[in-house]
């Protein structure tokens, strides 16, 4: 899942580093969550888009260990982008970030294949989220049952 990558060049220490790819509509809330999530020394954000079309065109090049993707957003949503992501590859998790979360937006979030849902309000849980993913779990913090 993730690339191990000399931690000092020449000594032989690795480290692991987590690749990210980050999908939202707002430049200005790209670069904040990219300024979040790197962080942590071993995360790196691989690639952005700005819609769904173009994250699901560029996700399969970049090959990130999680995508973090906005819900609403112009071309294609992050539903449907979800969709189409978990069918290309779906052990990469998805965390989706929106400014309204509710039990209905999570319902189809995890029918998409989406792995956790944040809400933009509360920023700070972003990085126990993506933890939560890489480690093979689900972040959904209104608290549905998984089976939905």
């Amino acid at each position: 899942m993730h690339a191990a990558v000399p931690l000092t060049p020449g000594i032989g220490i690795e480290a692991f580093v987590v690749r990210i790819f980050l999908v939202d509509d707002n430049a200005m809330i790209r670069s904040h969550l990219k300024e979040m999530l790197e962080q942590k020394s071993e995360w790196v954000v691989v690639g952005e888009a700005s819609n769904g079309r173009d994250a699901v065109k560029a996700c399969g090049k970049q090959k990130p260990d999680v995508t973090v993707m906005d819900f609403l957003m112009p071309e294609m949503n992050g539903l449907e982008a979800a969709r189409q992501l978990t069918r290309q590859d779906p052990k990469v998790p998805i965390l989706m970030v929106t400014v309204d979360p509710s039990r209905q937006l999570e319902r189809e979030a995890r029918k998409a294949g989406i792995k956790g849902l944040c809400a933009k309000a509360h920023m700070l849980a972003l990085l126990n989220a993506v933890e939560t993913l890489l480690k093979g779990r689900t972040y959904f913090p209104l608290g549905l049952p998984a089976a939905v």
